[in-house]
C-alpha cells in the first residue's frame, strides 16, 4: 500500500509539474494558432496551424518580411488577433501604385504575394512605434492599407515561424 501512495504521489507531482511547465512555455515562449481566413494565400493557407514566437520581440524588432500575430489596432474593435507580414517599418515612406509596394521610392520585391493589389495607397510616413503590415493575398485582406489607424509595437504578439499542420506542408515560414 505504501508503494502505491508513492506511486500516485509521484504520478500526480509529475503531471503538475508538466502542466505547470506547459503552461509557462504557451504564455512566454510558443503558442500554436489556427489560421481563420485567407488574407494570407498562398503562404499560410485557411486552417493551417502555425507556431508563434512570443519572446523574440523581446530582444530584436519587427523586419521586412517578417509573419507577426498581434491584437488589431483599438479604434477597429476587433476581439481576435491577426496575422500578416511586414512591409513598413518606424519611420519609412510606403505607397502602393500600379501594383507595387514602394518604401522609401524603392520597388519592393516580393515573390509570396498572392495577386498584385488593385488599390492605389499613401505616400504615407509610417509613425515611429508603428508598423504597415499587409497580408500576402492583397486583394482580400483587412489590413493596413483600409484601417486608417496604426499597428502599434505594444500590439505585436510574436513572430509566425513554423507550420506544424497539416502535416504533408510541414515546414518553417518563409
Amino acid at each position: 500500500m505504501k508503494r502505491f501512495a508513492q506511486f500516485v504521489k509521484e504520478t500526480i507531482t509529475t503531471i503538475g509539474l508538466a502542466l505547470i511547465l506547459s503552461l509557462i512555455l504557451r504564455v512566454y515562449v510558443v503558442e500554436g494558432r489556427v489560421i481563420p481566413s485567407g488574407s494570407m494565400l498562398p503562404t499560410i493557407q485557411i486552417h493551417d496551424r502555425v507556431l508563434v514566437n512570443k519572446f523574440i520581440y523581446d530582444f530584436t524588432s519587427p523586419k521586412r518580411g517578417d509573419i507577426i500575430v498581434f491584437a488589431p489596432p483599438d479604434s477597429l474593435g476587433a476581439e481576435h488577433d491577426y496575422i500578416k507580414r511586414v512591409i513598413g517599418l518606424p519611420g519609412e515612406i510606403v505607397e502602393i501604385k500600379n501594383g507595387n509596394i514602394y518604401i522609401n521610392g524603392k520597388l519592393l520585391e516580393e515573390d509570396y504575394q498572392h495577386v498584385k493589389p488593385d488599390y492605389e495607397y499613401g505616400p504615407v510616413r509610417v509613425p515611429e512605434n508603428a508598423l504597415f503590415v499587409l497580408g500576402d493575398n492583397r486583394n482580400k485582406s483587412f489590413d493596413s492599407h483600409v484601417w486608417g489607424s496604426w499597428l502599434t509595437l505594444d500590439k505585436v504578439k510574436g513572430k509566425a515561424f513554423l507550420r506544424y499542420w497539416p502535416l504533408d506542408r510541414f515546414s518553417l515560414l518563409p
